[in-house]
This record gives structure tokens, C-alpha cells and sequence, in this order.
């Protein structure tokens, strides 16, 4: 009897003590330092999870370009029916319901702006880096969307066509406002002139965005509007930091993926969302594209396979892998260059850095430089090697929108299942339609069709 009451006692006094604790754990006031990044190392780890920020780039131009093509029988094999549309330009529904490029382009910008409001919120002393690298990489995000969503910029009708909603606070709360193509080119310009005056020259990783990769993308971001000089400007102060190339003729071209990751070149590596029209079995390359290198220009077996039914594979993936990848590195800073210097007709110039950057994609001792008699000639052969060198880079379909837009009349077709699908030049189909479920929960405005 003395032996069961001891027990009992014991079971008392213990539910007792869980008690307590429960009640003192529930009423104990909750630690926003657990949940708020409130340091500076908390918000730099945030910038540094690579795969939320520096990942699921856009597929939506990658697919809609003429960098590649995809047989029937892959085509029909697609599960995603928003892939399909995007492929054959389809005016709506091109949007996957989960997943999305507009939900991945927002929600890494929402990872700059938590970024951005908690160093401000919290007033974290010698923040200047993280900051810059903060507004460096929405801008590259905006960048990146606006040339998906948007028709090409130009300056004369910019303040009339539609940009993007500019959310630049992580305040869910807050509506969603389209703004002019104007508005949305001077926030990307402002964040990434005021990140280079923040930034170092280079950070101990490619991963975390300099002050080359910020001004490397005011140089991509001038291009596409087609202010040369600026363009020419930013991507020599760019190059006067980093101006290394690979030596192809140092790479295995027998490697299943010869160019490595987070190479010299590389000043901030992007990977490509998943779709299995970019896959690297599905992916085709046309003979057109591929017999446009000369046999001894080194790019057309690092950059190709072939299977076994004799069709052309890209393998020079900028990942190490079958990664597909949308970076800014330096050989595009090369081509932005001397697109720049024949635009503003210094013909020699344009083809002098031209030629330096081809003198390493060539077999040693076979490259003759390059010459052009005119503006014209050189704009006509830097377009031709700028194709060449940046396929499967995230950047074709910007490049089709203004090349057209400056009167270049490229028509793309497609024929799926016996069915042609054209998309003329300067067609509104080149600013793709916004997700119908975010028109919906935003009533902003879709692009015209």
C-alpha cells in the first residue's frame, strides 16, 4: 500500500512539473531575433542560399526563342500544357498554375526587398556590401522579366507601354501596380548605379554579386535599351576589373560538360527552372546553327553532341553539368563591347575586341583576326558570333525583341504535328502573357493581344 501510494505521488508531482513548464513556455514572450534576420551575417546567409536566389531563372524565353527545337514525339511527351503553348506561341494560358516564372521572378525579389527593409529596419552598421549585393541582384531580376513580360523598350514610346509592378518592400500586403516599360528601366538603372557605388570590385565567390557583376548588367541593361555609348561605357569599366576568358583550347572537349562551374569568366552564376523542353535529350540544336562554326573554331565540339540518331545536343552549359544556365559572364561583356564601339561606327575597335575574345574560342594558331569594311559588316558579323557564343544563355529572346524592333524583320516558325506556328517580327506575343490567376488577384492590366 506504502509502495502505491509513492507511485501515485510521483505520476502527481510529475504532471504538476509539465504543467508549469507548459504554462511558463506558453506565456514566455517569443524571441523575434529566432525568426528576424537582425544581424548582418543573418541577412548576407539569406543572399548566399544560391539555390532560392541565384535558381528557376526564367524558362519562358528560353523556350519561346529559336535557340532550339524539339521533335513530335518529345513534344507530345510534355506533362506541362503551358510549355506546349509557350513553345507554339499561344496568346494565354502559358503560365504553369504552380511554379511559374512570374512566381519565381517575384519571389527571389522578395528575398532582396526582406534583404533590403531588414538592414534599414534594424539600422545594421557596415552594410554596405550587402546592401549593394541586394539591389544588384533585384535588378538583375527585373532585367530579366521585364524581357519576358514587356514589348522591347524604346525610348520614344517607353512611358506609354506597360513594365512591371515595382514591389520593393517584402510587404505582402501591398498592392500590385503595373508601371510604365520607363519606370521599370530607371529602378533597375537606379538599383544597379547605386550598388556599384556600394560594392567591392569582386567578392571572394562569384555567387555574391561585385561591382563587376553590377556594372556588367548596366552594360546588358543599356544594350537592350539601345543606348550604345552607356553600354560601351559600363561593359569596358566591367572588363577594366575582369577581362579573363577560357582558353578553349585548354578544355577537354570530350568531357561530357567541358566548361566548369563558377569559371573565370563567370561574375554571377544563374541556373535555369526546370522544363522538359529544355532538357538535354529533348533540346535539339538545328544543322543551320551548328554549321555556322568553322571546324577549327573549338565552340563546336565543346558546345555539342550528337545522339545516336545523328541530332545535335548542346552540352557547353556554363554549370559543370546538365544544369542549364542564364549567366552574365565575360565573353557577353566582349560581345556588348564591340556591338557598342560598331554601333557608334568605330569599326576597328569593334572588331580589336571581337577578335580577342575569338583568338580563345579558335585552336591555336588557326584563328586569322577578323575585319569588316563598314559599320554595317561589322554589326552584321558581331550578331552572327554573339549567337554563337551565348546559346542557351537566357538572352535570345531579348535579342530577337530588339533586333526586330531595330528593323531587322527575323521571322520565327515552327511546324508541330504537321501544324505550322509563325511569329512575325514585333508581334505582341513577344511580351508573354501574364499568369490569368495573378490578372485575377491583382486586376492589373494583361498584355495586349
Amino acid at each position: 500500500m506504502i509502495m502505491k501510494n509513492k507511485i501515485v505521488l510521483l505520476v502527481l508531482m510529475s504532471l504538476l512539473f509539465s504543467i508549469t513548464a507548459c504554462r511558463e513556455f506558453l506565456e514566455e514572450k517569443s524571441d523575434t531575433k529566432l525568426v528576424t534576420p537582425q544581424t548582418l551575417q543573418d541577412n548576407q546567409a539569406l543572399l548566399d542560399r544560391i539555390s532560392n536566389l541565384l535558381g528557376d531563372n526564367s524558362i519562358s524565353g528560353e523556350i519561346s526563342a529559336d535557340d532550339i527545337y524539339i521533335t513530335d514525339s518529345d513534344y507530345n511527351g510534355v506533362s506541362y500544357e503551358s510549355d506546349k503553348r509557350l513553345y507554339t506561341w499561344q496568346p494565354n494560358l502559358v503560365a504553369r498554375g504552380s511554379g511559374n516564372d512570374w512566381r519565381n521572378c517575384f519571389s527571389r525579389i522578395n528575398i532582396c526587398n526582406t534583404v533590403l527593409n531588414n538592414l534599414e529596419q534594424y539600422q545594421i552598421s557596415n552594410a554596405d556590401d550587402v546592401r549593394g549585393q541586394a539591389l544588384a541582384v533585384r535588378a538583375s531580376i527585373y532585367l530579366e522579366a521585364v524581357q519576358i513580360w514587356s514589348l522591347a523598350y524604346t525610348k520614344s514610346t517607353a512611358q506609354k507601354e506597360w513594365g512591371l509592378p515595382l514591389r520593393l518592400s517584402p510587404d505582402i500586403n501591398l498592392p500590385s501596380v503595373r508601371t510604365s516599360l520607363q519606370q521599370t528601366y530607371d529602378q533597375i538603372l537606379g538599383d544597379l548605379h547605386t550598388a556599384v557605388s556600394l560594392l567591392p570590385d569582386q567578392q571572394v565567390s562569384a555567387a555574391r554579386a561585385s561591382k563587376a557583376m553590377a556594372l556588367g548588367f548596366l552594360a546588358r541593361t543599356y544594350l537592350y535599351m539601345g543606348d550604345y555609348p552607356n553600354a560601351l561605357l559600363y561593359a569596358t569599366k566591367a572588363l577594366s576589373i575582369n577581362n579573363q576568358l577560357m582558353n578553349f583550347n585548354t578544355l577537354n572537349s570530350a568531357d561530357p560538360y567541358p566548361i566548369k562551374e563558377m569559371n573565370v569568366e563567370v561574375l554571377l552564376p544563374t541556373f535555369v527552372g526546370y522544363s522538359p523542353i529544355l532538357g538535354t535529350n529533348a533540346a535539339k540544336i538545328s544543322t543551320s546553327i551548328y554549321n555556322s562554326y568553322e571546324d577549327n573554331d573549338l565552340r563546336k565540339r565543346v558546345y555539342f553532341k550528337t545522339n545516336t540518331l545523328g541530332e545535335i545536343m548542346f552540352k557547353g552549359n556554363y554549370s559543370g553539368n546538365s544544369t542549364r544556365t542564364s549567366i552574365l559572364a565575360n565573353d557577353e561583356l566582349y560581345l556588348i563591347a564591340a556591338e557598342s564601339y560598331a554601333q557608334l561606327d568605330a569599326v576597328d575597335n569593334a572588331m580589336g575586341i571581337l577578335n580577342q575574345l575569338l583568338v580563345k574560342r579558335w585552336k591555336s594558331g588557326t584563328f586569322i583576326n577578323f575585319t569588316a569594311p563598314n559599320k554595317v559588316a561589322a554589326l552584321a558579323l558581331i550578331s552572327t558570333e554573339r549567337r554563337k557564343e551565348l546559346l542557351f544563355r537566357g538572352i535570345r529572346w531579348a535579342d530577337l525583341k530588339r533586333y526586330n524592333r531595330d528593323g531587322k524583320n527575323i521571322i520565327l516558325q515552327r511546324t508541330v504535328n504537321g501544324q505550322t506556328y509563325t511569329l512575325p517580327p514585333n508581334d505582341l506575343r513577344y511580351a508573354i502573357a501574364i499568369p490569368e490567376d495573378i490578372i485575377k488577384l491583382t486586376g492589373m492590366p494583361q498584355n495586349p493581344r
